[in-house]
């Protein structure tokens, strides 16, 4: 059986903790719970979540310290959940280490939108390497090649070149891949397209056959043809 993500909640609301984790073990994530700053770290050593949800005003020892302290050992990622909505709370929590920051009152279909990219950029499974015809992804390196060429790509074009070459031969719709590449996309463009358009110029830049596909009607797919 697959393991479920761990997501690890430090939060000492407890009414909001515990909708956080109702709502993570709906979505099919496996939680832990910590009211304070300390036992926070402590189920953080003690089980090494795939995810950390974090408030910044904590018990005993407040959040900016845990994060640093996360951060010293591991690259698990950070999403800071708080209160604390100007600007130099900000910048402080994610230079703390932090990888997201979420202000309360929060949207919880927001904040799971935001669990799911972090945990697709981790996710150990998606490691290692792909290839398909003369295309090379190093997922570990977020490097590409094509026919030996070195290819660069931004972030999102490496996301979605990964979405799309990971699952060769099958055929993905605008809507499925806005909803796994961009989740906080809330539609009324044409994001899709217009970033196939560009893996497409940059992968046959050197005159290479074409690899990504329209499926008309559909959506995209990237095959060896």
């Amino acid at each position: 059986m697959e393991r479920k993500p761990l997501v690890l909640v430090i939060e000492d609301e407890k009414d909001i903790a515990r909708f956080i984790e109702l709502e993570l073990a709906a979505e099919g994530y496996a939680t832990e719970v910590a009211f304070d700053g300390v036992t926070g770290l402590s189920k953080f050593r003690e089980v090494n979540p795939d995810l950390v949800i974090l408030d910044l005003m904590l018990p005993v020892l407040d959040g900016l310290e845990v994060a640093r302290r996360i951060r010293k050992t591991s690259n698990t990622p950070i999403i800071i959940l708080t209160a604390k909505d100007n600007i130099q709370d900000k910048v402080e929590g994610l230079d703390s280490g932090a990888d997201d920051y979420l202000i309360k009152p929060f949207s919880i279909e927001e904040l799971l939108a935001r669990v799911r990219a972090h945990l697709r950029r981790v996710n150990p499974a998606v490691t290692g390497e792909v290839r398909v015809a003369d295309l090379v992804m190093n997922l570990d390196g977020r490097e590409i090649f094509r026919g030996g060429r070195r290819v660069e790509l931004s972030a999102k074009e490496f996301e979605l070149l990964e979405l799309l070459a990971r699952n060769p031969g099958k055929v993905f719709s605008r809507f499925e891949i806005e909803e796994k590449v961009w989740p906080e996309y809330t539609g009324g463009s044409n994001v899709v397209d217009v970033y196939i358009g560009y893996l497409r110029r940059k992968l046959e830049e050197s005159g290479e056959r074409r690899l990504i596909h329209t499926v008309r009607g559909v959506g995209y797919v990237l095959r060896e043809e």
